[in-house]
Parts: C-alpha cells; structure tokens; sequence
C-alpha cells in the first residue's frame, strides 16, 4: 500500500487532479455566463460538463505516464488549454450527435419573460398565419380577408403535433416591415404563411406562400382564382396543402370534433355576416360589440341553423354586459343564454357554444363548479382553442387552485405570446401564490408589449403586498386617469403613514363606484384591516352577483383573511370549498 502512493507521489497524480479540477472548475463559471447570455441550450451544457468529467480521467491517464517517462512538469496554462479543448470537443461531439434528432430551433429569452424558466424551442412543425393583405383597394373590405386568415388559423389548429399561433399575436405583424427570420423568432415559430386575397363581384384571388422563417426560403406557393360560391373549397384547399407541406395529420383524439366557423347549410351571406361580426367582436369596445351583434343577428336570419353564429352572438352579449349593470346587464344575460342553448340545440359538439355557456355561468351566475364541466368539455372538443383553454386555466384558480393555471397559462403564452392578456392572467396567479418578483416580472413583460392602465396598476399591488407604501405610491400615479388609478392610488394610501389622504381615498372610491363595484372596495377595507367592512362588502357583491368575486380565491389582498370563519361562510354560499376543505384535499 505505501509502494502504490508513493508511486502516486513520484507521478504528481494528486497535483494533475487538483490543477485539473481548479481550471475546469474556472472554465465552466465562464462559460455558464456566456450561456446564459447567448440563451445557449441546456444540451449544449450539459455536453460540456460531460466532456469536463472524461477529460479528468484522461488527465489523470496522462499524469500516470507523464509521470512514468519523466517527461517536463505540464503548467496550470497547459492544463487550462486542455481542459478548453475538452470542452470545444464537447459541444462539437453534441452538436455532432443532435443532427439525428428532430429539427429544433432555440431562441433566447428576456430574463423577464414567463417563458424564460427554460429556453424556447421552436418546433419544426410550427406555423403562424399572418394576416392575409387586402388587395381590392376598399378598406371596407378588411373583414374579408381577415376572416378568411382566421379560418386558416381555427383549421390548422385541428391538425395534431402542428403549432399554430393565435390570432392575437400572429396579426401584429400586420404591414410589419420585420424580415421572415425576426418575425418567427418573436412568435417563435419555423414557418409563416402570408398572401393576399382580391374579392371582386363573383370571383376571388387569393395567393398564398408557406415561408421558412430562418432563411425566407418558399417551402410551397399557389396563386388561386376561384368563383365566390366556392369559396368553401377555396379554403379546404389551402388548409390542406399547408398541412401537406407541414407534413401534419388530423387530430385523431376520441373527444375532439370538427369546429368550423361555416354555416352548415353553405349559404355564404350568412358566413359573409358572421366575418364581418367576428371583425367588430375582434375590437373590445361599447360600440364595436353592438355592431358585432347586429352582423350576428343578420347572420341568424339568414340561416336559423348557423349554431356557429348563435354562440358568437352569446359571446358578444356577454362582453357587452361590462359596459352595463342592474337590470340592462341582466337583459343582456338573458339574451345571451338564449342564443347559447340555440347554439348547443343545433350544435351539442360546438366547443364555442360550451365555451360561451360557461362564461355565462361565470359571469352571470357565479356558478365555477358548472363553468368548470362547461368549459372541461370545450377543452375536449377543442383542445388547441387558446381562449377555452385559458379560460378552463383561470376557473380552476377561482376554485382555489391558482397553482393549477400556471402551466397551462403557460403553454397559452407559448402559442399566442404576444398576446397582452394572457400575462395579466398569468401575473394575477402568481401574486395568489405570493411569487411577487414572479408576478413583477411578467408584468414588465406585458408592458412591453403594450403599455395598459391595469399593468400598471397592478404594478403599484405587487408594491402594496411587499408593503412598500412609498413605492406603491409612485406606481399608483403613473396610472392613467380612470378607474385603475382611482383604486391603485385608494390601495396604495392604505398603507401609509396619512390616515386623512387614506380616509379620503376610500371617500373617492365609495363616491365614485359604490354602487357598481362593491368587492372591488371591499379589497381597500382589506387593506384598511377592517374584516367587518370588507365581509359587508364582499356579502353584497355576491348578493348583487358582482362577477369580480369569481376571483376571491386568487385575491391576496382577501385571502389574508382566508382562516375568519366568515370567509368560509361566504364560500358556501358561493359553492366554493372551503380553506380547510381546500387543505384537507389530496394534491393532485
């Protein structure tokens, strides 16, 4: 045993190790920066790791015989430069053997982003439909081609293993003066499919090209021109040539059914109709979901059997209830259920319909239990619609599962990742969950995609709930003026060090939106620790059914108050489970 480490001590096998481990030791804290910099992925590291601990055992099979044949004493610059080339071998070797699998591109990720917990990869089944270009000159005409992109997009979306982005983040782009290559990074996407469409008395033109984002290079391209009555086939033939090239097959889930904005009956003035309602619904204002209405009524009278219509009209009244209260939002509840149980009547496999009935259920009757069944079964009709999923995320969070809306906000990001929304979604979970930096993060994220009055309020609560007054302050008045700072500024006094300035601003809120929103100033007596006045609140919102206490369960504001047996109490009422039902369940 002393014969073997004193050959040990001749052949310096000890201090080769040491050398060797300080230096690799060195280069992989370099080069994780770099990584992390140029969002390089984890294989690549990985790679090098790998090829650092084999690298060890051929120093030490060098030292044994270096040391044998007397040769000089190698430098620690010697061993740094061969541990460099270990590592270069390395990523060369992973690179090498990543030919073999599926084709993935990688794109870095803001550290700010929500998606930035691991590097985007971007499939090669992957596409984004821009928006198709108006070519007949008449502004008046947008509607057309925009619809006929999005049914590009809804019959894409049924092929399996085919991303395919929304329609929120892939329209954008239109006019965009970015190159192929910048696009499909930013929607993160391997391929584009744009053209053009010219409608003309009885005839369409359309062209489209499918697009290799990374080069510009034309994978397929087919100019048509096709009578307006076959405007049907148009389509099909388009879609299916899309997937052809995409090498992509339908989705073959037992659940899932056929979804189409078409009429059945194929009567192409009420589809021109729904196109157009479905171009003003697109535009979230007062007046544009009125005229939204009218276009889906017209296409109601043209074909009574159009359940695709019926539940787009429930969708549009709906919406258009949060521009009303008392008695005219209830009108239009009940338009809405009636348009909804048409829609399910002609249609019962319509995901849209179910998806349009557990809004209702939401938002009309606070019933999250049923919107949950409701919104399940659009799901498994739909099971790539963004907005049924999101929706399905966001009533789990309101059963008390925050935690179980993360990732499939998530995957929503990931197919529609420009769309400001869903970050508003995502950031609301994780302030539930008390991931505040989280939650600051996705926000600065969002705002960076279009500045909103509710991001930057919501900036001044992550503020309130560190308990910063002063900072929360600050944000507060940044907000525009309107309702969002009107509350942001009332939440962020209750903090602080001036009861006058707290008193008066709860003065403000009560004046201004007490009778309208009662659980949105019951959170301000909340923050004031007053339970009593907040419970009163909160009672009469549900009694009012106040839509805005479907979000009690991921209100963090409220759930400080979550162990008062009148928390519970309201919880029954609701339907909810409990807090100690909540915890007493089996994690799933």
């Amino acid at each position: 045993m002393n014969d073997f480490f004193q050959r040990l001590k001749q052949r310096k096998l000890v201090q080769w190790a040491l050398a060797y481990v300080a230096a690799a030791f060195a280069l992989l804290q370099g080069i994780d920066i770099i990584a992390q910099q140029f969002g390089w992925p984890d294989g690549v590291r990985r790679g090098i790791t790998l090829a650092m601990v084999v690298g060890f055992f051929v120093v030490l099979v060098l030292a044994w015989y270096h040391g044998e044949r007397g040769a000089q004493r190698v430098t620690g610059t010697e061993l740094l430069i061969l541990a460099l080339l270990l590592s270069l071998g390395g990523a060369f070797l992973w690179r090498y053997t990543a030919v073999s699998q599926p084709k993935t591109a990688f794109v870095p990720v803001a550290s700010s982003s929500p998606l930035a917990s691991s590097v985007r990869a971007i499939p090669e089944k992957s596409v984004a439909v821009l928006p198709l270009v108006n070519q007949g000159g008449d502004k008046d005409e947008q509607y057309f081609s925009d619809g006929l992109s999005e049914d590009l997009i809804t019959a894409l979306s049924q092929f399996a293993g085919l991303k395919v982005i929304g329609r929120n983040s892939s329209f954008q782009f239109r006019d965009s003066k970015d190159d192929s290559k910048t696009i499909g990074a930013k929607l993160g996407v391997a391929h584009l499919l744009e053209g053009s469409v010219r409608r003309a008395a009885d005839a369409v033109r359309v062209s489209a090209e499918l697009v290799n984002a990374s080069d510009g290079s034309t994978l397929w391209s087919q100019h048509y021109d096709r009578p307006y009555k076959d405007l049907f086939k148009l389509q099909d033939d388009i879609t299916t040539a899309v997937a052809d090239a995409l090498k992509a097959k339908l989705l073959n889930a037992s659940d899932a059914a056929t979804q189409s904005d078409r009429p059945p009956s194929g009567d192409l003035a009420a589809y021109n109709a729904f196109l157009q309602g479905q171009f003003y619904n697109q535009r979230n204002t007062e007046g544009d979901y009125r005229k939204a209405i009218e276009f889906f009524q017209t296409a109601i009278r043209l074909d009574p059997g159009y359940a695709r219509a019926y539940a787009a009209l429930a969708g549009a009244e709906i919406f258009l209830t949060d521009y009303s209260s008392g008695t005219q939002a209830q009108e239009g509840f009940a338009a809405a259920r009636i348009a909804v149980d048409k829609a399910l009547t002609l249609d019962p496999n319509l995901a849209a319909a179910h998806g349009a009935r557990g809004l209702l259920l939401i938002f009309a009757d606070i019933d999250l239990a049923g919107a949950e069944a409701e919104l399940k079964q659009a799901v498994k009709l739909a099971p790539n619609d963004l907005n049924l999923r999101a929706s399905l995320a966001e009533v789990h969070a309101s059963l008390g599962h925050p935690e179980a809306a993360i990732e499939p906000i998530r995957q929503t990001l990931a197919a529609d990742p420009r769309s400001d929304g869903w970050y508003a979604l995502l950031a609301n979970d994780l302030m539930a969950l008390g991931r505040l930096d989280e939650a600051e993060r996705v926000t600065q994220e969002q705002m960076s995609l279009q500045t909103s009055a509710g991001a930057q309020a919501r900036l001044s609560s992550i503020e309130v709930l560190r308990g910063d007054a002063a900072a929360a302050l600050e944000k507060a008045e940044q907000v525009p003026p309107g309702k969002s700072h009107d509350f942001a500024l009332a939440n962020a006094r209750q903090i602080g060090n001036d009861a006058a300035a707290a008193d008066a601003a709860l003065k403000t809120l009560i004046d201004k939106y007490g009778q309208t929103d009662p659980y949105l100033i019951a959170r301000c007596y909340a923050l004031r620790k007053d339970p009593d006045g907040m419970f009163d609140l909160l009672d009469r919102a549900w009694v009012e059914r106040d839509s805005n206490i479907t979000i009690l369960y991921y209100d963090p504001f409220l759930l400080r108050y979550k162990d008062d047996p009148r928390f519970a109490a309201l919880c029954k009422k609701m339907g909810l489970p409990t807090p100690a039902e909540l915890a007493a369940a089996p994690k799933t």
